[in-house]
Protein backbone atom coordinates (compact mmCIF):
# COMPACT_ATOMS: atom_id res chain seq x y z
CA UNK A 1 0.00 0.00 0.00
CA UNK A 2 1.64 3.39 -1.38
CA UNK A 3 2.03 5.69 1.19
CA UNK A 4 0.32 9.04 0.25
CA UNK A 5 0.32 10.34 3.75
CA UNK A 6 3.68 12.21 3.74
CA UNK A 7 2.95 13.65 0.46
CA UNK A 8 -0.39 14.90 1.10
CA UNK A 9 0.41 15.83 5.21
CA UNK A 10 3.61 17.94 3.66
CA UNK A 11 1.33 19.73 1.27
CA UNK A 12 -1.53 20.48 4.02
CA UNK A 13 1.63 21.83 6.51
CA UNK A 14 3.19 24.12 3.51
CA UNK A 15 -0.35 25.60 2.86
CA UNK A 16 -1.03 26.30 6.38
CA UNK A 17 2.16 27.44 7.43
CA UNK A 18 1.92 30.38 4.61
CA UNK A 19 -1.65 30.96 6.74
CA UNK A 20 -0.28 30.55 10.20
CA UNK A 21 -2.88 27.52 10.78
CA UNK A 22 -3.82 24.25 8.97
CA UNK A 23 -5.29 24.97 5.97
CA UNK A 24 -9.36 24.27 5.53
CA UNK A 25 -9.13 21.65 2.75
CA UNK A 26 -11.46 19.16 2.67
CA UNK A 27 -10.07 15.70 3.00
CA UNK A 28 -12.40 12.63 1.55
CA UNK A 29 -11.58 9.11 3.49
CA UNK A 30 -12.07 6.00 1.48
CA UNK A 31 -12.11 2.88 2.79
CA UNK A 32 -10.20 0.77 0.33
CA UNK A 33 -10.77 -2.70 1.85
CA UNK A 34 -14.52 -2.36 2.08
CA UNK A 35 -14.89 0.17 -0.75
CA UNK A 36 -17.16 2.51 0.87
CA UNK A 37 -16.63 6.07 1.90
CA UNK A 38 -16.47 7.01 5.36
CA UNK A 39 -16.41 10.92 4.95
CA UNK A 40 -15.87 13.54 2.23
CA UNK A 41 -15.75 16.68 4.65
CA UNK A 42 -13.11 16.40 7.04
CA UNK A 43 -10.68 18.68 8.76
CA UNK A 44 -6.92 18.73 8.91
CA UNK A 45 -5.85 19.52 12.54
CA UNK A 46 -1.86 19.63 12.04
CA UNK A 47 -0.93 22.53 13.76
CA UNK A 48 -0.63 22.77 17.42
CA UNK A 49 -4.10 25.32 17.64
CA UNK A 50 -6.19 23.57 15.75
CA UNK A 51 -5.00 20.03 17.41
CA UNK A 52 -5.93 21.15 20.78
CA UNK A 53 -9.11 22.75 19.77
CA UNK A 54 -10.96 19.76 17.99
CA UNK A 55 -13.93 19.53 17.82
CA UNK A 56 -14.51 21.72 21.15
CA UNK A 57 -17.16 24.32 20.57
CA UNK A 58 -19.04 22.24 17.53
CA UNK A 59 -22.86 21.75 18.34
CA UNK A 60 -22.80 18.81 15.96
CA UNK A 61 -20.91 16.59 13.94
CA UNK A 62 -22.52 15.89 10.88
CA UNK A 63 -22.71 12.43 8.60
CA UNK A 64 -19.93 12.17 6.22
CA UNK A 65 -17.83 15.38 8.31
CA UNK A 66 -14.71 14.69 9.98
CA UNK A 67 -11.32 15.69 11.94
CA UNK A 68 -8.23 14.26 11.09
CA UNK A 69 -5.43 15.12 13.80
CA UNK A 70 -2.04 14.75 12.86
CA UNK A 71 -0.17 12.80 14.35
CA UNK A 72 -2.17 11.72 17.48
CA UNK A 73 -2.46 8.70 19.67
CA UNK A 74 -4.53 9.77 22.44
CA UNK A 75 -7.66 11.91 22.55
CA UNK A 76 -10.19 12.71 25.10
CA UNK A 77 -13.60 13.98 24.16
CA UNK A 78 -13.83 16.58 27.28
CA UNK A 79 -16.44 19.58 27.25
CA UNK A 80 -17.86 18.15 23.73
CA UNK A 81 -21.49 17.78 23.02
CA UNK A 82 -21.87 14.55 21.42
CA UNK A 83 -20.36 11.12 20.27
CA UNK A 84 -18.06 10.48 18.09
CA UNK A 85 -16.48 7.45 16.17
CA UNK A 86 -12.59 7.01 16.06
CA UNK A 87 -10.38 5.58 13.95
CA UNK A 88 -7.14 5.20 14.80
CA UNK A 89 -4.72 4.68 11.92
CA UNK A 90 -1.07 3.76 11.42
CA UNK A 91 1.69 5.75 9.03
CA UNK A 92 0.48 3.79 5.98
CA UNK A 93 -3.70 4.42 6.58
CA UNK A 94 -4.19 0.92 7.92
CA UNK A 95 -6.61 1.25 10.49
CA UNK A 96 -5.21 0.10 14.24
CA UNK A 97 -8.46 1.08 16.40
CA UNK A 98 -12.24 1.63 15.79
CA UNK A 99 -13.94 3.32 18.59
CA UNK A 100 -17.72 3.44 18.05
CA UNK A 101 -19.66 6.05 19.88
CA UNK A 102 -17.22 7.85 22.30
CA UNK A 103 -19.36 9.59 24.78
CA UNK A 104 -18.44 13.14 25.99
CA UNK A 105 -16.00 12.89 29.14
CA UNK A 106 -13.97 10.08 27.67
CA UNK A 107 -10.67 9.38 26.83
CA UNK A 108 -9.08 7.07 24.27
CA UNK A 109 -5.55 5.93 23.28
CA UNK A 110 -3.82 3.88 20.94
CA UNK A 111 -0.10 3.90 21.09
CA UNK A 112 0.54 2.18 18.09
CA UNK A 113 -1.22 5.30 16.14
CA UNK A 114 0.21 7.45 13.82
CA UNK A 115 -3.26 9.85 13.59
CA UNK A 116 -6.96 9.84 14.43
CA UNK A 117 -10.08 10.43 12.34
CA UNK A 118 -12.93 11.75 14.53
CA UNK A 119 -16.13 10.86 12.50
CA UNK A 120 -19.75 11.16 13.24
CA UNK A 121 -21.23 8.45 15.49
CA UNK A 122 -22.10 5.50 13.76
CA UNK A 123 -19.59 6.02 10.96
CA UNK A 124 -17.12 3.43 11.18
CA UNK A 125 -20.17 0.33 11.98
CA UNK A 126 -22.17 1.68 8.80
CA UNK A 127 -19.55 1.51 6.17
CA UNK A 128 -18.02 -1.70 8.54
CA UNK A 129 -14.50 -0.29 8.96
CA UNK A 130 -12.47 -2.37 11.39
CA UNK A 131 -9.22 -3.00 12.12
CA UNK A 132 -7.11 -4.30 9.32
CA UNK A 133 -8.28 -2.19 6.44
CA UNK A 134 -6.75 0.78 4.94
CA UNK A 135 -8.00 4.18 4.04
CA UNK A 136 -6.68 6.65 1.59
CA UNK A 137 -7.56 10.09 2.42
CA UNK A 138 -7.66 12.44 -0.46
CA UNK A 139 -7.54 16.72 -0.16
CA UNK A 140 -8.41 16.36 -4.25
CA UNK A 141 -4.94 19.03 -4.81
Amino acid sequence: MPNTDSRLFSFLSRLGRQRGESPQVNIKVFNLTRHRELANLVQLAGENNTRRRGLLGRECLNEGEGLWIVPCEAIHTFWMRFPIDLIYLDRRHRVVKVRNRVLPWRLSVCLRAHSVLELAAGTARQTQTTPGDYLVLDSGC
